[in-house]
C-alpha cells in the first residue's frame, strides 16, 4: 500500500499562519472590545462579548486545544466579573456530562473488545451482498450509520479505514487484471465513493440518538437548562432515526451517482472478508460482557419512553423513572456494569479497568461544560438576546419556518470552518434567543442548529471523520467539496422539512 500523506507542505504552511495568526488576534480583539463599550449592551454584556470574541476566534484558527479554549472562556468570565465562580463553572457537572462520560466508556469498551470490527465483518458477509459493488457501498455505510449511533463518528470512521482500504485493494486487483495495466487506488472513482461513505454515513449516524455525536447532547443540555424542556432519549430517537434513514438513502443515491464504478462486482472480495471473518475467531467474554452491559443501557435509557406510550407521560412510573434513573445515572451504570463483570475471575480481570476508561475523549467533555457555561452566560447577561435582535433586523426573519431555516443554516456553514461542537456551542444559544425575541416557540430553531451543526461535509477541517478519509490519499480535495456542498444544500431542506412538519406531533414539553 502507498504511504498515506496526512497533509500537504502548502496545507501545513496555511495551518501554521492560521494557527499563528489566531493566537495573536484572539487576545488583540478581547482587549479592544473590553475596553470599548458596544450600543445595547448591559456591562456584563459587554465583557462577556469581549470574551467570547476571544473564544470564537480560538476555536476557528485553532491555535490552541478548542477544550483548552472552552476553560480559559468560562475563567475569563469569572476574571472580568460576568459572573461567580461556582456559577460560572456549575455547567461542568450538569447532568448531561454524566450521560458523556458513560457513553465513552462504552464506546471506549466496544473498541477495546473489538466488538465494532465483529459487527461490520458480520454484516459484510452477508450472502445477499455478494461481490455487487453497490451492495458493497450500500452495506458498508449502513455499518458506519449504525456503529456510530453508538459511539463516536470518529473512532467509527476509523475502524472503517482498514476494511476500505481492503475492499479497495481487492477492487484494484480485478480492474488491473482485466484492463492489464497497474491501476493505482487513487484513480478509481469507487475508492472516494467508499470513503465518503465511511465518513459522511458516520457523521449522519451519530444524529440518530443522544450519544450519537456531542451536539445532540449539547443541544438537548442547552433546550433543558435555557427553555426548561427536557427531550428524553426516546423522543430523540422518534424524531432522529427517520431523520436518518432518509439521509443515507440520498447520501448513497448521491455517492453511486457521482462515483459509479464500471466494474459491477469484485471477484474474490467474499473470500477476503470472509477471511478477516475468521480471523477475529469466536466472541470472547469480553465482547459478551461489553453487549451485556450495552444492551441493558440501551434498555435503560429507552424506558422511558415506553411507559410513556403504555401508561402516559404524566402517570406515576413515568415520573419515579424519570426522576430517579435519568440517562446519566443510566449511562454511569452501564459503564460501572464493566468494572464488575469478570473476563478472568481468577485473576480478577475485568471487562475494563481504570487505565483504559482514562482514554476517552474527555477533551469533548470539557468542550461541552465550557460552551454550556458560556450559552448560559449568554442568557443571564443579555448578549444572546442582543445578538437575536441584530440577526432579526438584518434578516427580517419573523416566522417559524425562516427562523429555523436560519438556524440550520448557520449550524452547517460554522460547522465546516470549525469543529460541529463548538458550533453547536455558538450557534443553539443565539437561535434560542433570536427565536424569543421573535415570540415564536425556540425549539424548532435550537433543533435545527442541534442537527445543522452535525452537517460539515465539505472540507478536511470540517469533521476528523472528514480529515481521516482525506488522509487516505483517496479523496482529492474538489471532490471532497463537491459532493460536500450537495449533501450539505440537499440536508438543509431535508432538516427543515422534518422539523416543520414532524416535530409538532411529538409530545415535547
Amino acid at each position: 500500500m502507498e504511504p498515506i500523506e496526512v497533509i500537504s507542505p502548502a496545507e501545513e504552511r496555511f495551518e501554521r499562519i492560521r494557527k499563528t495568526l489566531g493566537l495573536f488576534v484572539g487576545p488583540l480583539v478581547f482587549a479592544a472590545f473590553f475596553f470599548i463599550h458596544l450600543p445595547g449592551l448591559s456591562p456584563s454584556a459587554n465583557r462577556l462579548a469581549a470574551v467570547l470574541f476571544l473564544v470564537i476566534i480560538w476555536w476557528i484558527t485553532e491555535p490552541i486545544p478548542i477544550p483548552v479554549t472552552a476553560l480559559i472562556g468560562a475563567c475569563l468570565a469569572v476574571i472580568t466579573g460576568v459572573e461567580a465562580a461556582k456559577q460560572a463553572f456549575a455547567p461542568f457537572a450538569d447532568p448531561v456530562v454524566f450521560l458523556f462520560i458513560g457513553s465513552f466508556i462504552l464506546a471506549e469498551a466496544m473498541s477495546l473488545h473489538k466488538l465494532d470490527r465483529r459487527i461490520a465483518f458480520a454484516l459484510l458477509s452477508v450472502k445477499a451482498i455478494g461481490t455487487s459493488t453497490s451492495k458493497i457501498l450500500f452495506t458498508f455505510g449502513l455499518i458506519a450509520v449504525c456503529i456510530s449511533m453508538w459511539i463516536s463518528n470518529t473512532a467509527t470512521t476509523a475502524m472503517l479505514l482498514p476494511i476500505s482500504i481492503g475492499i479497495i485493494n481487492s477492487l484494484c486487483h480485478v480492474v488491473s487484471e482485466r484492463s492489464k495495466k497497474n491501476i493505482s487506488a487513487k484513480s478509481l472513482k469507487y475508492s472516494t465513493a467508499l470513503m465518503l461513505m465511511a465518513a459522511y454515513g458516520a457523521s449522519i449516524g451519530g444524529i440518530g440518538t443522544p450519544v450519537g455525536t456531542p451536539p445532540n447532547l449539547i443541544g438537548i443540555g442547552m433546550i433543558n437548562r435555557l427553555l426548561n424542556i427536557r427531550i428524553s432519549f426516546f423522543q430523540w430517537m422518534v424524531l432522529a432515526v427517520p431523520l436518518v434513514i432518509i439521509m443515507y438513502f440520498v447520501l448513497f443515491v448521491l455517492l453511486n451517482v457521482m462515483y459509479r464504478s464500471k466494474t459491477r462486482s469484485i471477484a474474490g472480495i467474499d473470500e477476503y472478508i470472509k477471511e478477516k471473518k475468521a480471523a477475529i475467531g469466536p466472541m470472547t467474554t469480553g465482547e459478551r460482557n461489553v453487549l451485556i452491559a450495552f444492551s441493558i443501557t440501551v434498555v435503560m435509557w429507552v424506558l422511558p419512553g415506553f411507559f410513556a406510550l403504555i401508561a402516559g407521560s404524566g402517570s406515576n412510573i413515568s415520573k419515579w423513572y424519570e426522576s430517579h434513573i435519568p440517562e446519566g445515572v443510566a449511562a454511569i451504570i452501564g459503564a460501572a456494569l464493566l468494572f464488575v463483570l469478570p473476563v478472568d475471575w481468577r485473576k480478577r480481570r475485568f471487562t475494563m479497568n481504570w487505565q483504559d476508561a482514562v482514554k476517552i475523549d474527555w477533551g469533548t467533555i470539557l468542550l461541552f461544560g465550557g460552551g454550556l457555561a458560556l450559552g448560559t452566560l449568554m442568557f443571564t447577561t443579555g448578549l444572546a438576546e442582543a445578538l437575536g435582535k441584530w440577526i432579526l433586523s438584518i434578516t427580517h426573519a419573523g416566522n417559524a419556518t425562516s427562523i429555523t431555516a436560519i438556524s440550520i443554516g448557520l449550524g452547517i456553514l460554522v460547522s465546516e470552518i470549525t469543529s460541529n461542537t463548538a458550533s453547536a456551542n455558538m450557534v443553539i444559544p443565539v437561535m434560542i434567543s433570536l427565536a424569543q425575541t421573535a415570540g415564536i416557540n425556540p425549539l424548532g430553531p435550537a433543533l435545527g442548529a442541534c442537527i445543522g451543526a452535525s452537517y460539515g461535509f465539505m472540507l478536511p477541517v470540517s469533521t476528523p471523520p472528514n480529515a481521516i478519509v482525506y488522509g487516505s490519499g483517496m479523496v482529492p480535495i474538489t471532490r471532497m467539496v463537491r459532493t460536500g456542498i450537495f449533501f450539505d444544500i440537499i440536508g438543509f431542506f431535508i432538516i427543515l422539512l422534518a422539523i416543520l412538519f414532524y416535530l409538532p406531533i411529538l409530545n415535547i414539553h
